[in-house]
Order: C-alpha cells, then structure tokens, then sequence
C-alpha cells in the first residue's frame, strides 16, 4: 500500500448490504457511451483517462481496473464502490456510473480540474488565515456528511484535497476513497492505515478508533496551512511515531509568531491526544476561528509558501491522482475556454495486454499484482504523475 500503515488484513464482508453487485452496469464497450481523449496518468493497477460523454459533451475522469488487478480483492472493491456510490456532497468527488466489462471495471468519475492545494498556495500572492480557515470549513462540512453517513475516510491529507475549477474562489474537493469504511453497527475499526504524519496517535497505538482519527486529521492539515511544514516530522519512523503517539508538536517560532491565538486554540482541540476529549467536527464548526471572525488578514503567503516549497518537494507529496495534468490536458485541448478542436489521437487507454499476475505501466515496467500490494488503496483516482506532460 506504498506509504499506508497496514497491521492486519480483516478479510471479513464489510457490513454494506447486498446490493453492492446491482451498482455495475454491464457493457461491452465503455466507448459506446464515452470518447476516451487522453491518459491523465498510470498506476501500477489502473489507468486514468479523461473522457467525454457522447451524449452530454460532459468531462469526466475514468479509472479503468484490470480484473485481473483485483484477484482476491473483489470485497474491497465492492467496499469502494458501495461508500462512493452512497456519497453526494458539494465538497466530495463524486462516483457518476460504473461500467463493467469482461476484463475491466470502469468508475466514471467526477472530474476536478483546479489542480492540488499546495500548488494554488504557492502561486497565490496573497495568502491568510482567513483563506485558511475558508478551507478548513468545507473539509469540516464534508467530513461531518461522512460521520453523519457512519462513514470514516481514514487518510485525509492534503494530496487528497483537489480544486475543482481554475476559478480564484473555487471550491476544495475530497478525493481518495480507497481507506473509507462505513462503519457497521458497533464496529470498532482497528486496522491500522493511513499515512504516516496525518494519522492519529490511537491508530499506531493499535488501539480501536472511529471517526475521530479524521478530525485529528484535519488538525494536522490545519497546522500545515497554517506554516508550511507538517506537526511531526523524523527521518527514523520510529521516532516520528513516538512523536505522534506522545502527541509532541510545537507552535514555533519565528513561523507561528503572526498567527492568532484563536487559530492555536482550535488546533490544538482537534490535535487532542485523547480521541474523547477532541472535537468532533461539529464542534470545531462551532469554534470562533471557523465561525466566528477571529481568523486575521494578515498575509502570510512568504512564510508559508517557502516551508511549503522546502517541505513539501513535489517528489515527496504529488503521489495523488495527477492534477497537474488535468490542468495542462485541459488547457492544451482547449477544453471549457473555447471551442473544441480535434483531440490529438493517442494510444486507447485499458487495452493492455496482461500477463499472469502482472499489470502493465506506462513506461513499459509491469508490477506483480499478486506481490500483497492493495490496487484500491489508490482510490478515488489517485496514480502517479505520468511523463506525457
């Protein structure tokens, strides 16, 4: 699961119900309906591409899976597809259709094009704890529909959070839903996963946890948006853990020194070691720094853009489904700016040919499928960067 933590695989039918099968939509060709025109980017078990809808003119983003890619793991594929399927919010990428054929599942995703949150942080001139805080309220909005839904997401971080339009006040969307699980009635998650820096301390404590490890979460991002370099950080995971589990952070100075009070306060509410005491995230809507107007104006783009720069390099954090792309795809064929010229033809995407247990990557490299590495934990759409672009 590349950087996931991963302490034991629970083979057990999630508690989703029995209609999980009625979602795909059989068909023999996806481009019946669709017009593939570019690969936005390559994983070792799944293509993306975007697409047109014939009869609408509408992009999407489709993930194609090889089935042979999900040998073994048809429950956790029907456990993606049954939280994706449930999820309709504003700040949420979206599940549109899933097709299905002989040798692939197609998820029609929605598309989001506005490119990643650090990437609009730094090109910005002009950033404060307000923008912060507007940001901040919307991943609360959406991570509160999912706790009202039993669902908990499990690995919120900043290279899940994508715009969704090139607009100066576009809205965030939460992707990546590989790590969801909806929780059953008094079930208690215990599988240790997520990402290292970004998860709570009771998940490598190993201890059982709920949807508490998202709003600490979503402290760690608010920290992170607030100076540009992350709450804990070591080179040996052994003392990053320590870190973590002791819940040792700081307010530095001199990068903390212009941040209100306010903004500290809520912070450290929901970077609370103990996962009853922390806020909920109706409780952190509630704060003053998200409510109330004690977020400054004060622009503290500088600081911040250069930790961002030094902190968090492009090797390290674009590991998500490729944004970038979209953006230069999009640009490039003109698409939603003006008229629509021909499409430049390219290689038809999913029709790789698949040896026994190995799936093919752009690049001519091929990874073995049956090597214990999860396909879906790179959900909603996540792949990496492709050298198309």
């Amino acid at each position: 699961m590349g950087n996931h933590i991963v302490s034991d695989r629970n083979n057990k039918k999630m508690p989703l119900g029995d209609d999980c099968h009625a979602w795909k939509k059989k068909t023999t060709d996806v481009k019946d309906q669709y017009d593939f025109k570019e690969i936005l980017g390559t994983g070792a078990f799944s293509e993306v591409v975007l697409a047109e809808e014939k009869r609408t003119q509408k992009l999407v983003a489709i993930k194609c899976i090889p089935k042979k890619a999900l040998e073994g793991k048809e429950n956790s594929i029907e456990n993606e597809i049954a939280v994706l399927h449930k999820i309709k919010h504003a700040n949420i990428v979206s599940l549109e259709e899933i097709f299905e054929s002989k040798s692939h599942l197609y998820l029609i995703m929605q598309l989001v094009s506005g490119g990643e949150l650090f990437d609009r942080i730094i090109e910005k001139g002009f950033y404060t704890e307000k923008d912060a805080s507007k940001l901040i309220q919307q991943i609360l909005d959406a991570v509160k529909y999912l706790h009202d839904m039993g669902i908990v997401h499990r690995d919120l971080k900043p290279e899940n959070l994508l715009y969704y339009s090139m607009d100066e006040d576009s809205k965030i969307m939460i992707s990546d839903f590989g790590l969801s699980k909806i929780e059953g009635s008094g079930s208690v998650m215990s599988t240790a996963c997520g990402t290292p820096g970004y998860v709570a301390p009771e998940v490598l404590a190993q201890k059982p946890y709920s949807k508490a490890v998202d709003c600490w979460s979503i402290g760690v991002i608010a920290y992170i948006l607030l100076c540009g370099y992350p709450p804990f950080y070591d080179e040996n995971d052994a003392k990053l853990f320590e870190q973590i589990l002791k819940a040792e952070y700081e307010f530095d100075s001199p990068y903390w020194d212009d941040i209100s009070d306010s903004a500290k306060d809520f912070i450290v509410h929901l970077m609370e070691k103990d996962p009853h005491v922390r806020y909920t995230c109706d409780q952190a809507l509630q704060h003053p720094w998200i409510a109330g107007d004690t977020a400054l104006d004060k622009n503290i783009h500088e600081s911040v853009s250069a930790q961002i720069k030094k902190n968090f390099a492009k090797s390290k954090w674009k590991q998500a489904f490729n944004a970038t792309a979209v953006v230069r795809h999009m640009r490039r064929l003109q698409l939603g700016t003006s008229s629509e010229g021909p499409s430049p033809t390219l290689p038809s995407p999913c029709q790789t040919h698949l040896e026994d247990g190995e799936a093919c990557c752009e690049g001519g490299c091929s990874q073995n499928v049956e090597g214990g590495a999860d396909p879906l934990s790179n959900c909603t759409y996540r792949c990496h960067p492709t050298s198309r672009v």
